[in-house]
This record gives C-alpha cells, structure tokens and sequence, in this order.
C-alpha cells in the first residue's frame, strides 16, 4: 500500500465492501492519500480483517470496524475490549441500551469510539412493519439515539435523513462531539443500489453528518481515486 502525502477529508470513510482483504488492500493503493478513513465491515470479517485494520493502522490511516456487535453485556464488553487493543478509530454496535453500555465498558480507557446502529438505511417503514415495529424509522432512531446518549458512547450511525434531528438531541443534551456516521451517502447522479434511505454528501453534512460511508461510489468506479477526490471536492466548503 502507499503512504499518504497529502492530507485527505477524513469525514470521508470509503467501505471496503469487497470479497477480500488482497482486493480491499488494493483498493487502498489504488486510491493512495485520496481518503485516509476505511471501513472494514463483515464481508472481511472472516478473511483478515483485523490483519488488514492493523496494515492500515500502521500506515496512519483511520479505521472503522463496523461488526454490529450483538450479544450479552458480558461477551461485548471482552470483545470490544480486545478490539480497543487494536488501535482502530471506530467500532458499531447494534443501538441497544445493554450493548452499549457494555461497548462502553470495554473501551475506556482507549481511543476506540463506539457507534450505535440505529436503523439500517436499507430498511424502510414497512420493513420495520413486518418485524412488528411500531415505530416509523424516524422515531426509532431517536429512541435509540437518546439511548446511547444515556448509555455514553460517543455517536451513533444513521442515515442522512435522520441526521439534522440526531444532531438537535445531542446538541440538547451537551454532546456537541456527538457522532453521526452515514451510510446511505450518494454523490448525485449515482445509482441507490440497496439503501433506501440516501443522500448526497452535502446534503448529509448540511443536515449534520460528521462523517460519510461511501462504498460503490468510490470503490466501483472506473478511477476509484478519481472518484473519491470528486466527493472531497464537492464538500471541501462544507
């Protein structure tokens, strides 16, 4: 992999959303000082993704572990606590008040900041029907937000539409270093794919977004370089 030289915007956090870690790794030289934020979520979670958050980690990159931690309080604080060893940026578990509190648990002391996932931006008001929810996903993202507020963690993942109320929450209740990750972001033109929720990256970060998951757009594209530098430009005023 190369080293960065120049400075990237690291609100910027491309998903390395691929098979495997020699393609994710080739992804990254591909791209070079043009984002210097990855995510690493469960598709290279069985294929080195630690080995490659590592690699990553050494060449001063940022790194979001997005495993969706889920189980009991015990078996999340140990993990998560191994994982706060690892020296990477972020870490998501799923937006439930006894995994978070236990995420929480297992990171202190660290760098490691926990996300809370509040609702798939693949889901819709129907989908969260089907599974008996009451809530549309507009209130159960504020449910949950208020939750990790209590719970202490430090952000949560939302999709942009969600983001300008996440924002007003953490803004009232004192956390202005609040988190709000996006998955879901589309630069104009781009196609939607399985998110049922998007928005331009401008449109995130207006509504409040501190930091953008971008996978297909940058990672599909002819020039995946060219292609990320184009989401950074169209932001840089933000």
């Amino acid at each position: 992999m190369t080293q960065p030289n120049r400075k990237p915007d690291e609100r910027i956090i491309c998903a390395l959303d691929v098979p495997t870690t020699a393609q994710a790794a080739a992804l990254v030289s591909q791209i070079q000082d043009a984002v210097g934020f990855y995510k690493i979520g469960l598709q290279l979670f069985a294929t080195g993704g630690m080995e490659l958050a590592r690699d990553l980690k050494a060449e001063g990159r940022k790194v979001f572990l997005d495993w969706k931690l889920h189980d009991i309080g015990a078996t999340v604080e140990k993990a998560a606590a191994s994982l706060a060893d690892a020296g990477c940026d972020l870490l998501t578990v799923h937006a439930r008040p006894q995994v978070m509190a236990a995420a929480a648990r297992g990171v202190a002391g660290s760098n490691l900041k926990v996300l809370g996932v509040t609702v798939l931006t693949s889901l819709t008001a129907d989908d969260l029907a089907a599974d008996a929810h009451s809530l549309s996903p507009a209130e159960l993202v504020e449910l949950r937000v208020r939750q990790a507020l209590e719970a202490g963690i430090d952000g949560v993942v939302s999709s942009p539409h969600e983001a300008a109320r996440v924002k007003e929450i953490a803004t009232l209740a004192g956390r202005d270093d609040f988190l709000i990750v996006t998955p879901g972001v589309r630069p104009s033109g781009a196609a939607l794919d399985d998110q049922a929720r998007a928005a331009t990256p401008e449109t995130a970060l207006l509504a409040g977004a501190t930091h953008l998951v971008i996978g297909r757009p940058i990672t599909a594209a002819a020039d995946p370089r060219a292609a990320a530098l184009a989401v950074a430009e169209s932001i840089a005023l933000i």
